[in-house]
């Protein structure tokens, strides 16, 4: 058993050379999609450092960084998409450098969806 002393001379020695931490990335979000049938899927998205479960994380973050974080201004990808409407709600939430994100819109189909999000809707 530790001592008191000795416990907190470990725990000190931990946070100096840098043991673990908890995460504190300030830009975090949840992206859902569902179908018009209320199929859903969703992915974690984690930036600074770029980390989750979205299949393609340091793409994501990086058009999110060239929008600003902004959804709305995502760039458009060019790429050939067929006109079968499939109809997708995709939604957004979390935060981007500490602000708050809510983001809500709806995309004719998956190939549409990863081509107007630059990709971050492509899960």
């Amino acid at each position: 058993m530790f001592a008191a002393g000795s416990l907190a001379a470990c725990t000190l020695t931990m946070l100096c050379i840098g043991g673990p931490s908890p995460d504190t990335s300030d830009s975090s979000l949840t992206l859902t999609l569902q179908t018009a049938d209320g199929a859903a899927r969703a992915v974690q998205l984690d930036c600074d450092p770029a980390s989750g479960t979205h299949p393609a994380t340091a793409d994501a973050c990086d058009a999110l960084e060239a929008a600003d974080g902004d959804f709305a201004r995502l760039a458009t990808k060019n790429q050939a998409c067929t006109m079968i409407f499939a109809p997708l709600q995709a939604e957004a939430t979390g935060h981007w450098r500490g602000e708050p994100v809510r983001f809500s819109t709806e995309y004719s189909n998956e190939c549409v969806a990863d081509a107007e999000s630059a990709g971050v809707f492509a899960f």
